[in-house]
């Protein structure tokens, strides 16, 4: 069997498809860090799909808004942490033991999560459940970066982002197949279904090795004189790690935020809308509930087959132009198309729409995957990687309930404005466009990355830093 480092050949084979200088033992890399970042956003939006209904059944007699918002608020913190932890500790025992590890956390917790028996259970296990998920990404990145060819891998990173859009049409696909049931149950199914990745351990345990870059950084450190591994006092304790981590931080958390602040609450947007157009057609009772609960997946299906195009169109920009300006030209994208989906989304046949957010939200995602492994070198890229990805998480871990007190104070002042008497349709339609604006308000969280992007350096056409 080939080593895991061989390659197929020199820079002339740039004319060749990626995917065919790739030896056996590439693929099997490829396919295990894409599986694992896959199966970790598929479980992501089924929670997305299954908070709301997890929340009513759990604890009927709450806001299911506010505690669905609640409970994403501590899945986005558990994911942090779980990056800044697992990202270090993947550098320090290695990239394919601890992704064993996080997929097997984030499966066994996401499936706990369907036998919750209160509340406060279920908020414990989407803490569990981030934990897991944080780890992941780093991880997978790192793991590709040090074991594909040096001349594919950016577009090999690319492809792993957008695979990730998979999973997320996977989730919709299962909330569609069971949108007419009854939906004190179906919740529970869907965190069954994310449960299953836990058997891709069993794969990455078994044949999955460690870079031999990895275990060329591994043996250095511990020579006399040798520079620590997945060390958080190394990354910011060399000002030539130090910038890029916390000006890659920086630029994250304009992504981050915008899709889970603001973009990944589409779903809160359609059903609302769609209720009210579901409504004027005469549907009512469990039929309009099982119809809303279609739509919305539906719309989420679309949103992120548009996000899957999305990030390979960035990643060849990317290639094409370079990191930073194609960075530039993707913040100003997905800060219009997110302001242009909340303002515009009103009925079934606007649907469209969430393709367009999702192909340029999600675009970023694919500039991430490509250029952090460039910012750090062997024995911290995970760890450097990971706390870019993932701080950022922090901040965005406040976008719910910055957009619910925002929506709530909005809502209430325009509802104030209401003629004396109106009833509650109008009530409602003055609470959505409050949503309205005040998801337009927080897409302004995208310019941020305009902030630091000329501060960053450009590593198009670069090798891997190594020190």
């Amino acid at each position: 069997m080939p080593t895991p480092e061989s390659t197929s050949g020199p820079a002339s084979t740039s004319d060749i498809a990626w995917w065919k200088q790739l030896n056996g033992y590439h693929w099997f890399v490829f396919i295990m860090a894409s599986c694992a970042w896959m199966f970790d956003c598929l479980d992501q939006q089924l929670f997305i799909l299954a908070r709301n209904n997890a929340v009513v059944s759990l604890a009927p007699d709450l806001d299911a808004k506010a505690y669905g918002g609640y409970a994403t608020s501590i899945f986005i913190a558990g994911w942090a942490i779980g990056g800044l932890i697992f990202g270090a500790v993947g550098d320090r025992i290695g990239r394919a033991k601890t992704l064993a590890i996080t997929v097997l956390m984030y499966s066994i917790s996401t499936g706990l999560s369907a036998l919750s028996n209160n509340i406060w259970e279920f908020f414990a296990y989407r803490l569990l459940t981030g934990l897991g998920v944080g780890g992941v990404f780093g991880l997978a990145v790192a793991l590709i970066s040090d074991s594909l060819p040096e001349h594919v891998r950016s577009k090999a990173l690319g492809w792993l982002q957008a695979l990730s859009a998979v999973g997320n049409v996977t989730a919709g696909m299962c909330s569609v197949a069971l949108a007419k049931m009854d939906p004190n149950v179906s919740w529970k199914y869907l965190f069954l279904i994310g449960a299953t990745p836990a058997f891709l351990c069993i794969f990455i345990m078994v044949r999955l090795r460690e870079p031999e870059k990895w275990v060329r950084a591994k043996q250095a450190s511990k020579e006399v004189g040798g520079k620590a591994m997945g060390s958080y006092a190394s990354l910011f304790g060399e000002p030539r790690w130090a910038k890029p981590a916390l000006l890659g931080m920086i630029l994250c958390v304009a992504g981050v935020v915008g899709v889970w602040g603001v973009g990944f609450f589409s779903p809160e947007l359609v059903g609302s809308a769609l209720d009210k157009s579901l409504r004027e057609a005469g549907l009512t009772g469990a039929e309009l509930q099982a119809e809303k609960t279609k739509w919305t997946a539906y719309a989420l299906i679309i949103q992120n087959i548009g996000a899957f195009f999305g990030m390979l169109a960035f990643a060849r920009l990317a290639q094409a132009i370079g990191r930073k300006p194609a960075f530039y030209i993707g913040t100003f994208v997905a800060m219009g198309a997110t302001i242009f989906f909340f303002q515009s989304f009103k009925t079934r046949a606007d649907i469209w729409m969430n393709g367009v957010m999702g192909f340029a939200q999600l675009a970023l995602m694919a500039g991430y995957a490509i250029y952090l492994p460039e910012l750090f070198p062997t024995r911290l890229r995970s760890t450097g990687t990971s706390f870019c990805y993932n701080v950022g998480r922090f901040i965005a871990a406040t976008g719910p309930f910055t957009l619910a007190v925002l929506q709530s104070w909005l809502g209430a002042a325009a509802v104030a404005k209401l003629p004396e008497g109106a009833d509650a349709a109008a009530q409602a339609a003055a609470k959505l466009d409050a949503f309205r604006f005040a998801a337009c308000c927080m897409s302004g969280i995208y310019l941020v990355a305009l902030f630091v992007l000329p501060f960053l350096p450009e590593t198009k056409g670069q090798p891997l830093p190594e020190d």
